[in-house]
C-alpha cells in the first residue's frame, strides 16, 4: 500500500477539505482504507464478494491490465487518439465499472464515519455521481480548450427532472480518477 500512499500524497488536502479525513490518514489513503477493509467480518467480505457475478480475482486482473494500459500510455507520446481514448477507458473503468463492483457495495458493508465509506460515498454522490451516469448515458464532451469535461445529468432520481450541466476541471478529474483507483485496489486486495 505504500505505492498508493505516495501517489495519494499529492491530494492530501483535497481529501481533508472535500472529504473531511484527517491525518494521518489522509496522508496515508490506501494504507487507511486497506486496513479497515481487512477488518471488515468474515460475513462482510463474503457479502460484497457474492455481490458480484464476476470473481474478485477477475476484477483485480481487469484492474492490473487497466494499470498496464495507463502505464503504457505514459511512457510513449501518445497521438490525441490515444490520449481521447485512455479519457474514455479512465472515466469508463474509474466511475461506471468500479462504481458498481466496488464503491456501492462495499459501502453497504463499512462502518458509517470509516475512512473508506467516505471514499465510496464520496465516489457515489454528486457531483462524481452525475458524471458517473453521464459517461454511461453518453452525455459528456471535451470542453473547448480541453481543459475539463462538460456533462448533462439528473441530480436525483425524479424522472421528470431535466438534465443539469456541469463541469469538471481536470485537476478535479484527476483527482476524482486517483480517489477511486486507489479505493478500488486497497479494498479488492484486503477482501
Amino acid at each position: 500500500m505504500e505505492h498508493l500512499d505516495e501517489q495519494m500524497l499529492q491530494w492530501s488536502s483535497r481529501l481533508r477539505d472535500d472529504l473531511m479525513i484527517l491525518p494521518p490518514e489522509s496522508n496515508r489513503l490506501g494504507s487507511a482504507i486497506s486496513v479497515e477493509v481487512a477488518g471488515l467480518s468474515a460475513e462482510a467480505k463474503q457479502r460484497v464478494r457474492d455481490a458480484s457475478l464476476i470473481p474478485l480475482e477477475a476484477r483485480i486482473e481487469e484492474l492490473r491490465a487497466f494499470q498496464g494500459w495507463m502505464d503504457l500510455v505514459r511512457q510513449s507520446e501518445p497521438l490525441p487518439v490515444v490520449v481521447r481514448a485512455q479519457v474514455i477507458t479512465q472515466n469508463y473503468i474509474c466511475f461506471v465499472y468500479l462504481g458498481e463492483a466496488c464503491f456501492r457495495v462495499l459501502s453497504k458493508e463499512l462502518p458509517s464515519g470509516s475512512v473508506a465509506k467516505k471514499c465510496c460515498k464520496f465516489l457515489t454522490d454528486n457531483p462524481v455521481r452525475a458524471f458517473r451516469n453521464a459517461i454511461a448515458h453518453s452525455n459528456w464532451r471535451y470542453l473547448p480548450d480541453f481543459s475539463g469535461l462538460e456533462f448533462w445529468a439528473k441530480k436525483g432520481g425524479d424522472q421528470s427532472e431535466l438534465p443539469t450541466r456541469f463541469i469538471v476541471l481536470q485537476q478535479d478529474l484527476s483527482f476524482w480518477q486517483a480517489l477511486a483507483r486507489c479505493t478500488a485496489y486497497s479494498s479488492f486486495l484486503s477482501l
